[in-house]
């Protein structure tokens, strides 16, 4: 970064106004940069779904706009589609709703369908016929340049259910920058070519993840045995490999508070911290131990079982945590229990009337009959899986790393202080 880069960032930081440069109602940018209103790039979408399309989408900071059922494993969309507005690729959506890295909602274009609806509580839009760079806005939705204009206009406190207290006029009539066509351009053509490298690396991830799923099926179940073993393998019930761990603490006196889905446990975000609506004489948590085995037994159809690789840490009583006895290989028995082909197998102790509340007991889990190497093959085994988390966790820091480039250059670019 230059010198004369640096001045500058240092006087915007200041709160001057650099040489060349303007204070407008979204920031500092360039003179020559023009102050419009949303409506002159964009013009509202609300056609109904007359059509009755039925690929409903909600909005994934990760994936954009996403089929539901495939984002959620379930459809959480009214029964009755036809109120909902029907989108079409390269058309937008706005979800008011707030949530982690988008504290005044979510903008996101439409890419994965060639349609799709969304509730109508999203607010729609599509490029007007003076937009010639809708890409270039797609990067400023992305870099949150419209949070001010939002912000100023939603009324602090006058959230309902989590949602933004901001019009349809008011959205419409914010105000948004426009560089010269050519800036506009540029700016995404570099935007384009950074958010490809990041592409490549997920498809580099989504690669070395199958070749571990390939790995767990082989040499989980035996198809596949290493040099060296030749032993038969046992059954053996998990009771006797996994002892359940029921000690309980109260919020905020010892561990931190976290959740558990099929992605693993991570921290409780105060958006699904419902511990308003429990009462205070009621507000026991479970305890769960480094390298402990948890799964939530209502969503265990969905994948909800991992290993606690976040740390000591309190989660809400229905779920369950198991601590490994020295009976069996940690590594290696979690990932059995991980695999699909288990899951599916102990769904078989399902018990409930509604699909959503359907549970395995973890009594019923503890007698299930696995098939057991011995302790050194589930080592030898368990050392081939590690290395292949370590190459996942690589590529994953390797994408995190041009996930902050891109944010760097979009600070930069899209705020006018780096010009091309």
């Amino acid at each position: 970064m230059n010198e004369t880069i640096k001045h500058r960032i240092e006087q915007i930081c200041r709160g001057e106004v650099p040489k060349g440069y303007k204070k407008t109602k979204v920031g500092i940018v360039p003179e020559e940069w023009e102050e419009i209103r949303f409506n002159k790039k964009f013009s509202r979408v609300n056609r109904k779904n007359t059509e009755g399309n039925t690929n409903v989408l909600t909005i994934s900071a990760q994936y954009g706009l996403i089929n539901q059922e495939e984002f959620f494993n379930k459809s959480v969309a009214s029964e009755d589609k036809s109120t909902y507005f029907l989108l079409k690729k390269g058309e937008y959506a706005y979800n008011k709703s707030y949530s982690s890295g988008y504290p005044f909602g979510a903008l996101k274009r439409l890419e994965r369908y060639d349609s799709g609806v969304v509730s109508p509580l999203y607010i729609c839009f599509a490029a007007t016929s003076e937009n010639k760079c809708p890409d270039f806005y797609s990067q400023y939705f992305e870099a949150g340049k419209m949070n001010s204009e939002i912000q100023a206009f939603a009324q602090e406190g006058a959230r309902n259910h989590g949602l933004l207290n901001i019009s349809v006029d008011d959205f419409f009539n914010s105000v948004i920058v426009s560089p010269s066509l050519a800036e506009q351009e540029k700016i995404a053509e570099i935007l384009a070519t950074q958010d490809k490298v990041i592409e490549l690396k997920e498809k580099l991830l989504e690669e070395k993840k199958n070749q571990k799923k390939y790995l767990m099926q082989q040499l989980l179940t035996g198809k596949k045995r290493l040099p060296g073993f030749s032993g038969e393998w046992k059954k053996t019930k998990l009771k006797k490999l996994l002892k359940e761990r029921k000690t309980y603490s109260q919020k905020g006196l010892e561990y931190p508070h976290v959740t558990l889905s099929n992605e693993g446990i991570y921290a409780k975000t105060e958006r699904y911290d419902r511990d308003h609506l429990v009462k205070a004489e009621d507000k026991e948590y479970k305890i769960t131990l480094l390298n402990d085995i948890c799964y939530n037994p209502a969503n265990l159809k969905f994948g909800a079982i991992c290993l606690n690789d976040f740390g000591n840490a309190i989660f809400s009583p229905i779920y369950v945590t198991f601590e490994v006895t020295e009976n069996a290989n940690l590594r290696f028995i979690s990932s059995y229990m991980m695999r699909w082909d288990f899951i599916n197998a102990v769904r078989k102790y399902e018990e409930g009337t509604v699909y959503e509340r359907m549970a395995v007991k973890p009594e019923d889990l503890l007698n299930y009959e696995v098939l057991l190497p011995s302790l050194d093959e589930q080592k030898a085994i368990a050392a081939i899986l590690t290395n292949t988390d370590k190459e996942i966790s690589l590529i994953q820091e390797s994408i995190e790393q041009e996930k902050q480039k891109k944010k760097a250059l979009m600070q930069l670019l899209l705020s006018g202080i780096v010009r091309v």
